[in-house]
């Protein structure tokens, strides 16, 4: 099987650089742009199936880029953005020691009250590539996967096997870029990383 594993478009509130995590922020006009530029760069890919957050702004992609094709979309709260509790909401520009170790150490995180850790977000997405890879329904299968900048970060985590201390190695895709991955026989390997499929000067 071969993933196409992609971030939402933009949100108002990634415009303006806040926490989203949970909080259920649709797509603004750019992010709607930037999906449908996605869906063209995608047009020959025939996906046999579709997952994606339950969050509105990665179901919309989801819808955006697979408009006009008569393609399942499965909700799948395991793939649902990483919960940042007490943060969702705050400017993320604003850096304290508790969010430069977030990024910077996040071994040493601290989890704040009604937020998740590192292990709990790798646990589920772990759960849910070790179901999707193990369905014999889908091992010839092109699937989409519209997804979140820490959720995207962790599935790659996952499939690369790496330690907390790197999960951010890479960093967060840009909206609506995708990493490819192939599943055969249980081995992982990854096809591209990181790409997008438009032209950041039309965007301008």
């Amino acid at each position: 099987m071969r993933l196409y594993m992609m971030r939402h478009g933009e949100t108002d509130w990634n415009r303006r650089h806040l926490w989203q995590g949970r909080t259920d922020i649709p797509l603004n006009e750019k992010g709607r742009y930037v999906a449908e530029l996605t869906r063209e760069g995608l047009k020959d890919i025939p996906f046999d199936v579709a997952y994606c957050s339950p969050l509105c702004r990665a179901k919309e992609t989801a819808q955006i880029v697979l408009q006009g094709r008569d393609i399942e979309l499965i909700e799948d709260a395991r793939i649902i953005e990483m919960g940042f509790g007490p943060y969702e909401g705050k400017d993320m520009r604003n850096i304290d020691e508790k969010v430069r170790i977030f990024f910077e150490d996040p071994e040493s995180y601290e989890v704040p009250e009604g937020a998740e850790s590192f292990q709990e977000i790798l646990a589920r997405e772990k759960s849910f590539l070790d179901e999707l890879s193990a369905n014999p329904k889908y091992q010839n299968s092109n699937i989409l996967i519209a997804t979140h900048g820490a959720a995207l970060r962790g599935l790659m985590a996952v499939i690369e096997e790496k330690p907390i201390s790197r999960y951010w190695e890479g960093g967060v895709h840009k909206n609506c870029g995708m990493s490819i991955v192939d599943i055969k026989d249980g081995r992982k390997e990854i096809v591209e990383e990181a790409i997008i499929l438009y032209d950041e000067k039309d965007l301008k």
